[in-house]
């Protein structure tokens, strides 16, 4: 059950992340889901790095960030257009 939550939940970050980036078109269900998990790791250690911490919407955004931020990464190597 925690896994079926996991996919879901990082599919629901890869998405906003790829909307903030404008890579929605380019991405699909899979990326998405893969972008999500591995940007709210990233995004995880970044709050820790900055000591940003709170109420729970502050893990979905520094999820959201991090998912940026591998998108961005991503986009440097010329995986997205």
């Amino acid at each position: 059950m925690n896994l079926i939550i996991q996919l879901i939940v990082g599919g629901i970050i890869g998405w906003l992340a790829s909307i903030v980036m404008k890579t929605n078109a380019q991405m699909g269900l899979i990326a998405n889901v893969i972008v999500g998990i591995i940007g709210a790791g990233i995004g995880g250690w970044l709050a820790v790095q900055l000591g940003v911490g709170g109420p729970p919407i502050m893990s979905w955004i520094m999820a959201v960030i991090g998912a940026a931020v591998l998108i961005a990464l991503l986009r440097a190597i010329g995986v997205f257009k």
